[in-house]
């Protein structure tokens, strides 16, 4: 079975196989991969996958009503679990962003009709070859940071934006040798 390149061990395997590419709508994933994205910068997406479990726990399962009341006792515990990124400005982002996250879908009726808003609800189907034919980031995912920008949201730049894109499945950057390309556009 012929996969996109960066799928190389067992847990990108079943990521690549199972969710990377696939239109997501449910709020709390959505959440999820805004504060996984954020907690990537700077470091390996494989390094993310290791932590995901522990994340998960870590942050009431994404969820983000909760994420937005943690205290800075909450934070300062968060900092200490060495099954997560320590890092301060991450862990404060995750509690930032989960408050913006409430105010888009107060305003909207959830973050899904917010930001599939961006692509029309439609995912847009690249039809990349090779791998350094796909882009780090778009003129939608500038646009898409800039807005979120504007919202509070913080670790939500052009490079997160897109790879967040990628990974819910508003763009599909699978190659087209892939078989998860024919797979998520019936193409």
């Amino acid at each position: 079975m012929k996969r996109c390149g960066w799928a190389t061990n067992e847990l990108a395997i079943a990521y690549h196989d199972a969710e990377w590419g696939l239109p997501l709508h449910d709020d709390r994933g959505l959440f999820e991969f805004l504060v996984l994205e954020g907690a990537q910068a700077g470091l390996s997406w494989d390094t993310i996958l290791r932590k995901r479990e522990n994340y998960r726990k870590a942050f009431d399962n994404f969820d983000p009503a909760k994420v937005a009341k943690y205290s800075e006792a909450k934070c300062a515990k968060l900092m200490l679990n060495e099954g997560i990124i320590r890092n301060r400005l991450k862990i404060a982002s995750a509690v930032s962003n989960a408050k913006a996250f409430l105010k888009v879908q107060k305003e909207f009726g959830s973050f899904d009709k917010y930001i599939w808003s961006f692509v029309n609800r439609k995912p847009i189907v690249n039809k990349w070859t090779d791998i350094k034919q796909v882009p780090a980031k778009t003129d939608m995912s500038d646009k898409i940071s800039k807005d979120l920008k504007t919202r509070g949201f913080n670790f939500v730049g052009s490079t997160i934006i897109y790879a967040h894109m990628q990974a819910t499945g508003m763009v599909n950057d699978h190659l087209t040798a892939c078989f998860r390309y024919k797979e998520i556009t019936g193409r």
